[in-house]
Parts: C-alpha cells; sequence; structure tokens
C-alpha cells in the first residue's frame, strides 16, 4: 500500500533552517509528480512546493520562492523540503503529497515544524 513517511520537524528559531524528508513505499516513486502542503489549525492546507517525476520542474508558492527548495532521490524514494530564513509564519504541520499519473493524491501523516524564539 501507498506509504508515505515524513520527519525532520521541530522547533527552530526565526531565522534558522530545517531539512524535511519524506520517504515514500507501495509505489513506483519516480513516475509520480511530489509536493509539500502546510497546514495550521483552523484554516485549509496550503501549497507550498511541487516537484516534478524527474525532478525537471518545481515550484513554489510566492511566499516561500527564495526560501524553501525542493528536491527528490528517485534512487531512494524521496523527496526533501529544504526550508531557510524560517518565520514565525511558517509554524505548521507539513504534508508530504504524491500524485499518480492518473491524478490521485496520497497524504502523509505530516511533521509539526514550529518557529519560535
Amino acid at each position: 500500500q501507498v506509504q508515505l513517511v515524513e520527519s525532520g520537524g521541530g522547533l527552530v528559531q526565526p531565522g534558522g533552517s530545517l531539512r524535511l524528508s519524506c520517504v515514500a513505499s507501495g509505489f513506483t516513486f519516480s513516475r509520480y509528480n511530489m509536493g509539500w502542503y502546510r497546514q495550521v489549525p483552523g484554516k485549509e492546507r496550503e501549497f507550498v512546493a511541487f516537484i516534478s517525476a524527474n525532478g525537471a520542474n518545481t515550484g513554489y508558492a510566492d511566499s516561500m520562492k527564495g526560501r524553501f527548495a525542493i528536491s527528490r532521490d528517485n534512487s531512494i524514494n524521496t523527496v526533501h523540503l529544504q526550508m531557510n530564513t524560517l518565520k514565525p509564519d511558517d509554524t505548521a504541520v507539513y504534508y508530504c503529497n504524491a500524485i499518480s499519473p492518473s491524478g490521485s493524491q496520497f497524504w502523509g501523516q505530516g511533521t509539526q515544524v514550529t518557529v519560535s524564539s
């Protein structure tokens, strides 16, 4: 079965960095587009970043451009999100997302990121 397991969240001070990882299993990872989303209580889940199946194309939400970088390693079924210059507004649960060639979507369980002094 499809599994997405996120890790790397935690508490970081404003201006700091974190690197999130998502390890995938149960499907042909190299055929799936991947993404990161985030959610805070009481708000809708928000798009963060996207990477195409072969890694050639990426996209970011405007507020993350220049600060966040998504990457993937298809040899180990892993997608990363490097987050720099973190702000308190980046505090959220971050979710890994897999999009099949047919458009089906799968989600991980999320990892908490807290940016606070």
